[in-house]
């Protein structure tokens, strides 16, 4: 928050400089100079938009306005592909455009590999480049980040932002508004889920109570076929000539007396 603060309060400074009325071709000059070369200043775009800058154009510091340009949106590789038509920048500013150059990789890529940032930082040795990422970069505030010294790479966790390129704001707009239709189909299919979810519970509670009042008319049918709950019924119905079937019992384990012999009686075998 303090490095944001501190950023719009010097854009702020350049922009009320830039726009006075007082200035030559010359001053603005300068001022694009210190503008481009302020250790703390990374946005270059309202500065780039003041009508002031116009009176450059069709003069012989009219190239100070694509340096402005290059700040704003271009990196070292590109100064150095375009310097024979550029003004001579001064240490602060090849510097300065070191780190914007940083910042624009780390844009699209998390993971920085050293050949790729000696190459884009015309930077000659990894000790070289490791100091300027830490000294330059880190402590700076405008990266934070792991150097990975045995895979040769700078893991990027933080990098602040750079002025929008022309173009740029209609594809992050494009973007968000992909992003919007997304997060609406994931919501209209998380509440489809529920929905569903409600439905299937109350489908269940349903059955469930549909399930206990079949069991409740099986047992009412039951009892009134004199099923009472605790004894089998044909245990019941047997009970209910317990003294008939006592009789019966008594009698059929009664032994049977036997005959005596016809001898008995004074008769012939």
């Amino acid at each position: 928050m303090e490095i944001e603060e501190n950023q719009a309060h010097l854009i702020d400074h350049f922009v009320k400089q830039v726009s006075s009325d007082a200035h030559t071709p010359s001053s603005l000059t300068n001022l694009i100079v210190q503008a481009t070369s302020h250790s703390s200043l990374f946005a270059f775009s309202e500065i780039l938009a003041l009508p002031n800058l116009l009176q450059l154009q069709g003069t012989e510091y009219s190239g100070y306005i694509d340096v402005l340009r290059l700040f704003a949106h271009g990196r070292w590789r590109d100064y150095k592909s375009n310097a024979g038509l550029l003004p001579l920048l001064v240490p602060d500013q090849i510097l300065k455009l070191k780190q914007l150059s940083v910042l624009t990789l780390a844009e699209t890529n998390k993971v920085l590999s050293y050949d790729q940032l000696l190459e884009e930082l015309d930077i000659s040795n990894v000790r070289e480049l490791e100091d300027f990422l830490i000294n330059e970069c880190i402590y700076a505030g405008i990266v934070k980040g792991k150097l990975d010294q045995k895979q040769r790479r700078f893991e990027v966790q933080f990098a602040a932002g750079r002025d929008l390129r022309p173009g740029q704001l209609d594809n992050m707009i494009q973007t968000l508004g992909n992003w919007l239709e997304n997060s609406d189909n994931v919501l209209l299919t998380i509440q489809e889920k529920i929905k569903w979810a409600e439905t299937k519970s109350v489908s269940d509670t349903k059955h469930q109570k549909e399930v206990k009042e079949r069991v409740e008319e099986v047992k009412k049918s039951l009892s009134l076929k004199g099923y009472n709950g605790n004894r089998p019924l044909g245990k019941m119905m047997c009970s209910e000539s317990d003294e008939e079937m006592e009789f019966y019992e008594h009698d059929r384990i009664q032994p049977k007396r036997r005959r005596p012999p016809r001898h008995f009686y004074g008769l012939k075998p």
